[in-house]
């Protein structure tokens, strides 16, 4: 059913709810989504940057901490 509005039927839908709701309300409705979306980009752009942090803190060197051979004794001396 949704599939075959195009645009004659959009224009008809834009126009009955900016009679029903106003140019006011709409604007300032448009202005709330506009603020969400804003807001969130901002949140998925610092959820990110979180991430790689996070990620960069676990595989960088820590001063002191060598790696160090764990080889059993008995599977040394066989080599």
């Amino acid at each position: 059913m949704l599939n075959n509005i195009g645009l004659p039927g959009l224009l008809l839908i834009a126009v009955v709810v900016l009679v029903l709701f106003g140019r006011g309300k709409i604007s300032s409705l448009m202005g709330e989504v506009g603020k969400g979306i804003t807001a969130f980009k901002k949140g998925v752009k610092d959820g990110t940057e979180e991430v790689e942090k996070a990620a960069a803190d676990e595989t960088r060197d820590l001063p002191g901490e060598k790696a160090r051979d764990v080889t059993p004794a008995e599977t040394k001396d066989k080599v």
